[in-house]
């Protein structure tokens, strides 16, 4: 059975591989410097996720934007980025992107913590349902391409991330031999620390959106984690650890290991 869900894999990737011009996802790839560093083998594995992703999410344009297959392939690369190592499984349950040219005002009723209703009329750059779609501003996923932190699309994909055990608070789903109690301790103490500099208005590396909550949180240091990972390890190596540990990736290694490669030889 093993084997002939391998053969079926492989045929679907044969497929979807021949839709794409293999120059246009190269310029894609150049484009993103968020990926400078990841190997040959793992270039073509995200290539092949991301075209699955395709294959599997919708992506709809909205008030009239025109989707390219370059913006696509952009936004499917980012998007599978973190689930590199964890399988596009980790995306189930959910079958679009809807793409805006800029941000983007929904408007939705939502209740305090005191009870009270109202109308919610902010510009955003993005959103993810629980359960429903993931919402994206097409400016902002451009913007998000400069190598400084900021990237959208990470940071929405890691809030569907957090939310498969129910809505996000900081914390998805830990792999076996991962301690929720040092996760809840690790992340309780970096936020704290975050929101009381950012409350005694120093500036921060880190940006203060993420005191928002728990859950911007995890998805900001997500974005720093893949983009700025000796930021995010210098500020909270713990944090950085047990991203690492989640991701079952390591940014901060590889870019030492470019750096070994592109050192002169004694």
């Amino acid at each position: 059975m093993r084997g002939l869900m391998r053969w079926w894999q492989s045929r679907v990737l044969e497929r979807e591989r021949a839709r794409v011009d293999p120059q246009d996802l190269a310029h894609v790839l150049d484009a993103l410097p968020l990926l400078d560093e990841l190997n040959e083998e793992e270039t073509r594995r995200l290539a092949d996720l991301a075209l699955l992703f395709l294959r599997d999410k919708r992506l709809d344009p909205a008030q009239g934007l025109e989707l390219t297959d370059a913006m696509r392939l952009a936004i499917a690369l980012q998007a599978c980025l973190p689930v590199l190592e964890l399988g596009l499984d980790w995306y189930s349950g959910w079958y679009a992107v809807i793409v805006y040219p800029e941000e983007f005002v929904p408007e939705r009723e939502v209740m305090g913590d005191d009870g009270v209703v109202w109308t919610e009329h902010e510009a955003k750059s993005g959103e993810a349902w629980e359960q429903g779609p993931v919402i994206l501003s097409w400016a902002d996923v451009e913007a998000g391409m400069e190598r400084d932190g900021y990237n959208v699309v990470i940071h929405e994909l890691a809030h569907k991330l957090d939310m498969r055990d129910g809505a996000a608070n900081g914390c998805p789903p830990l792999h076996a031999g991962m301690s929720p109690k040092v996760w809840a301790e690790t992340f309780s103490a970096a936020y704290d620390d975050l929101c009381r500099r950012v409350d005694a208005d120093e500036e921060t590396p880190i940006d203060p959106y993420a005191t928002e909550s728990p859950a911007e949180f995890f998805a900001v240091l997500s974005e720093g984690f893949f983009e700025l990972p000796d930021l995010v390890h210098s500020e909270y190596p713990a944090v950085y650890e047990q991203m690492r540990l989640f991701y079952r990736q390591d940014p901060l290694a590889r870019l030492a290991a470019v750096a070994d490669e592109a050192r002169p030889a004694p």
